[in-house]
């Protein structure tokens, strides 16, 4: 059981690592931050296509991780 929990969190953190790293950045680096970040930070532009696909696994992805940390925490191991 410990293998097989150890196996599906390196998985886990391979996939949550490759997900992330394909997300598009929100802000135009630190000159968007100075000028206009704000602007996209509370704007009502909604994430479409492959961006909401990606969001979204990333957040299944964390659970997942969350989820399995917790259960080897729990099993002692």
């Amino acid at each position: 059981m410990h293998t097989l929990m150890i196996i599906l969190l390196v998985i886990d953190c391979i996939a949550l690592i490759t997900v992330v790293l394909l997300q598009e950045g929100k802000s135009n680096g630190l000159s968007g931050a100075i000028s206009g970040g704000a602007e996209q930070l509370f704007g009502k532009q909604k994430q479409r296509g492959i961006d909401l696909f990606l969001h979204r696994l990333t957040i299944v992805l964390s659970v997942i991780f969350f989820l399995l940390m917790l259960g080897i925490s729990y099993l002692g191991i």
